[in-house]
């Protein structure tokens, strides 16, 4: 008699949980609904005609899929030039921050030295600085040392994030330090222990952070806008703006060469994805 009475609430309580667990996923699908809309919008109106992208009501499927836009962008601007410079500057930009980042990272994670501590909230203050601070002196900089419309000047000044070395840190921070000591003993040198063994063991912040940094670099528009002046070194945000006039947009062109302009980026989310989630997950847990 007792085990019964014990026992009844328990189907309640499971359906309650059910309950919870449907409004939850029930919001989470409307969330993301709510954030593919610009995508689909996107999409839509790079198939359109001209006289139907604003019509009213919204059509989403266009009476007839006007492929012929995806090559009159292409053949409006040159779209391979643009093409190549974003994926020189990208990669360009990727590498050489994974490196700066993971030295410093490293430094600030694995090394003792005097003001370490002092030295990193230092290094991180600057994260509250706007670019659009640092984007005169940069430029002064780059017309001073002649690298104006260069790969120079698109690639070295972002090569040096703040926010990339206190993600590494803070994932270097997990590992346990007996594997440097343990090295040491052996004779082994602060860049033997970096490149031989703290950087084979960082596989998915060093993939998180290829997927941020590849990602702003592409999307990246003000700095190449600043320093470049000719259309051989334009990247392809800048060139997709040239169909933004003073008085007219071509939306069907811009969007379909947005669409072409989001292919690598989305290929290389998927290759890295899992390690993506799982390098995030590692960082914010490995503070100490």
């Amino acid at each position: 008699m007792l085990r019964s009475q014990a026992a009844a609430p328990a189907p309640r309580r499971r359906h309650r949980f059910q309950l919870r667990h449907l409004l939850l996923h029930g919001l989470l699908l409307a969330g993301s609904g709510l954030m593919l809309l610009p995508f689909l919008w996107m999409l839509s109106t790079s198939l359109k005609e001209p006289a139907e992208i604003f019509t009213y009501p919204p059509i989403w499927i266009p009476s007839r899929l006007a492929w012929e836009n995806y090559v009159e962008a292409v053949r409006a601007m040159p779209f391979g030039r643009f093409y190549l410079n974003s994926l020189v500057v990208a990669t360009g930009i990727t590498v050489l921050q994974l490196l700066t980042a993971s030295l410093a990272g490293f430094a600030f994670a694995r090394l003792r030295f005097r003001g370490r501590d002092a030295l990193f909230l230092l290094y991180l203050a600057t994260l509250m600085i706007p670019f659009q601070v640092t984007m005169i002196p940069n430029f002064i900089l780059v017309r001073y040392l002649r690298w104006y419309d260069t790969y120079q000047a698109l690639i070295l000044p972002p090569a040096f994030s703040a926010f990339s070395t206190f993600l590494m840190r803070q994932y270097l921070l997990s590992i346990p330090l007996e594997l440097d000591e343990a090295a040491r003993v052996d004779g082994a040198s602060s860049w033997r222990i970096w490149g031989q063994i703290i950087m084979p063991l960082s596989g998915p912040v060093v993939a998180t952070l290829t997927i941020f940094i590849f990602l702003n670099a592409w999307n990246d528009f003000l700095w190449p806008l600043v320093v470049t002046n000719s259309l051989e070194m334009r990247t392809l945000p800048v060139g997709l703006s040239t169909f933004q006039g003073q008085y007219n947009v071509q939306w069907h062109l811009l969007m379909a060469g947005s669409v072409i302009a989001l292919a690598p980026v989305l290929a290389i989310y998927m290759m890295g994805q899992n390690w993506f989630v799982e390098g995030i997950t590692l960082s914010g847990m490995g503070g100490r």
